[in-house]
């Protein structure tokens, strides 16, 4: 290998900047995937109950009954 080729590469290999912004984004991306992943569950959750909610208030009569 060439004496530049070996240059090159032992100073790609050696730098470290851009290192950060590449953990950055890497932790970014974990974190955005874990909230999407507790989202599911609470998002199905919710439209559930609320389904049950609005058929339970159907059921009751409400305001001024005559007898």
């Amino acid at each position: 290998m060439p004496l530049f080729a070996r240059s090159v590469i032992k100073t790609f290999w050696s730098d470290e900047r851009g290192a950060v912004t590449a953990d950055f984004v890497v932790l970014t991306a974990a974190v955005v995937g874990m909230a999407l992943l507790a989202l599911v569950p609470v998002a199905t959750g919710t439209e559930s109950m609320s389904g049950k909610t609005a058929s339970y208030i159907e059921t009751v009569s409400a305001g001024f009954v005559s007898e």
